[in-house]
């Protein structure tokens, strides 16, 4: 491989990091680009320095699997059951049992402040909060961290990364919320 070709291809190193991302095995990738296993793994291992139009070959078809990749707008639910900061805990809980949904995001107008869930109420009643005293108290006093925002494009294999560590994420475009994504929302996409 020249200095020059170099320059034109991510550095080999981001192979494997693409592959994991995408969620394909070495033998897949391999299928897929035409070239054998065994040099998937010699170039992600860094034992091998493969001619040049194998590795552009490579990532070829990882940029065409990339593209085909789905993103949040094609998986979000565009209504956004959400609640304003001033409402009641209870509020919370009803608009939870009517929209069959566990977590909603806190608003102040359109501006988001935090979450609140369905195991935030169930944990405080656990913890021996009376249920009816809980139902009037201000969402504000409860306040969970708020869900992370994404844009429209953003492929599923990041928002499965956040949604490892939240409940959901909000889609947003031009500054507007225009829906959520949970784990339910990733399941819709899975093959049977």
């Amino acid at each position: 491989m020249h200095i020059r070709d170099r320059m034109l291809l991510p550095s080999l190193s981001e192979i494997r990091k693409i592959r994991k991302r995408l969620g394909l095995s070495q033998m897949e990738l391999a299928e897929k680009a035409g070239v054998s296993q065994s040099l998937i793994a010699r170039v992600e291992s860094g034992t091998v320095d493969p001619r040049y139009s194998k590795v552009e070959g490579i990532f070829k078809t990882l940029n065409e699997l990339k593209r085909k990749e789905t993103i949040a707008g094609e998986i979000m639910t565009p209504s956004v059951v959400g609640i304003q900061i001033k409402s009641s805990v209870g509020r919370a809980a009803k608009l939870m049992r009517t929209y069959n949904v566990s977590q909603l995001p806190v608003f102040n107008g359109k501006k988001i402040l935090g979450s609140v869930s369905e195991q935030m109420i169930l944990e405080k009643v656990a913890e021996g909060m009376d249920i009816n005293v809980l139902s009037t108290k201000r969402i504000d006093e409860f306040l969970e961290e708020p869900f992370p925002t994404v844009g429209v494009k953003t492929p599923i294999t990041s928002i499965s990364v956040l949604l490892s560590n939240n409940k959901a994420v909000l889609v947003v475009d031009r500054g507007e919320i225009r829906g959520i994504i949970t784990n339910a929302d990733l399941l819709k996409i899975l093959k049977v």
